[in-house]
This record gives structure tokens, sequence and C-alpha cells, in this order.
């Protein structure tokens, strides 16, 4: 873990509680979608990967690892181009609004993330959400003033598992690839990672398994709160 200077986060499972947060807004949005109609609600609940039994959203469903462009395509299945653009507009605005104003921190992450700016790492968000719902959410937990970029699926060519994020925050920062680490609750995190050429650390804070990230992973930690002491001894 020698030479890592520079840290990317996924935002939802790794930054903020995935499951406090984004039900009660995921259900909103069906609820819409669906007209009213609760039982339609539930199935387009379903469809995007939330599962009633557990009371969880699923590993990799479109709600864990997709952009909103995604959900509007998987619940819209009729509208046209045009139309779908307007409600990725809409679905961007309600995500960014009230994931930020409802963003539960998940423990110890405000301690991490304090812990790494003050040793000296860069830091970014590298998120499926938009670019502005990324920005709203760090200000809304306070930590924005350490965070040199927020990477949204709208402020690169190409989103998650795509590598784009990587290389803008390369760009930005002037670290090689080599010198960043991608931190993330899903295989699309990871994968991105791999994709180019950065570290790529699981964590199990978010919708992803020990199972489903261990493969992709360089490393699999319990959740951000133990990055600072993992990097800390890498460079010893």
């Amino acid at each position: 873990m020698r030479g890592i200077k520079g840290i990317l986060f996924d935002k939802d499972g790794t930054l903020v509680d995935f499951q406090a947060t984004w039900f009660a807004i995921g259900e909103m949005m069906a609820l819409k979608a669906a007209d009213g109609d609760r039982a339609r609600a539930t199935a387009l609940m379903e469809a995007a990967g939330y599962d009633f039994e557990a009371h969880c959203f699923k590993a990799d469903s479109v709600f864990a690892a997709g952009t909103n462009a995604d959900i509007v395509a998987l619940w819209y299945p009729d509208a046209d181009d045009a139309e779908q653009a307007v409600l990725v507009k809409m679905f961007d605005q309600v995500s960014a609004e009230q994931g930020s104003a409802q963003a539960v921190a998940l423990p110890g992450s405000k301690d991490a993330l304090a812990s790494l700016h003050s040793a000296g790492f860069r830091l970014g968000v590298a998120t499926n959400d938009s670019t502005s719902g990324a920005e709203k959410t760090l200000l809304s937990l306070g930590v924005a003033q350490m965070f040199d970029a927020a990477y949204g699926y709208d402020a690169v060519a190409n989103p998650k598992p795509a590598p784009d994020s990587i290389h803008a925050f390369s760009d930005l920062t002037g670290l090689k690839p080599s010198e960043i680490a991608m931190v993330g609750d899903n295989r699309h995190d990871l994968e991105m990672a791999k994709a180019g050429g950065a570290l790529a650390i699981a964590v199990l804070s978010g919708t992803g398994t020990r199972e489903s990230l261990t493969p992709m992973a360089d490393v699999v930690l319990d959740s951000i709160a133990d990055l600072p002491a993992f990097l800390a001894a890498g460079q010893d």
C-alpha cells in the first residue's frame, strides 16, 4: 500500500448509510412512477433491487450501483428519449435535495476523513449519483472542505465501472493512478479501480458482501473507519 497519496470514495454505502438514507426516497420516487399504485410501486422497488423480506438493497442492483438514468430506463420503458431526459433531470433534483437532506453518515466516517485529510491525502468522491447530489451531501455531512472534487455520473463521459473518474482525479491532483485508492461497497467500484490502475479497497458498510467483493478487491475492510490505520501501516 506504499505510495498511496489520494483516495476516491464511493458515496452511498461508503460515506453514507445506504439503507437508512435511501429507502424512503426510493419508495417516494417509485410511488410517483406508479401513479400512486402501492402494489405497482412495490414491484418497481423490487425490480430496482430492494429486498422487502430482508429490508435492504441488494448488492450490485440498479439501486445500489446504477445511475438515475438507469432507474428511469427501468421504470419508464415506454418513455422516449426526450421524456426520459426530463425524468432523469427530475430524479437528479429529487435525489440531490432529498438524499443530501436525509443523508446519514456511517459510524466513524467523519473522524476517518478528518484523519486522512490531516495526514495529507487528497480526497475525492466518485459516485453514480449526480454531481450535485454528491456535493450537497458532502456539505450536509460537514466534510466538503476536505475534498478536492466530487464526480457524479454526469461529470464524466462514462460513469462507473468505467475509469473516467480516476483519470479526472489524476489529472486534477497530478497523482498517478497507482497513487490513488478507490474505496467502495459494490463491485462496480472495484471494477473501476482495476480499469483505472488504482488500488481497489472494498468496504462492508454498504450493500456488498465479503463474498461478492473479495474476488475484485486488493483488500477488504469493515468500513472506512479502518482506513487511516490501514494506510498508515502500509506507509511504514
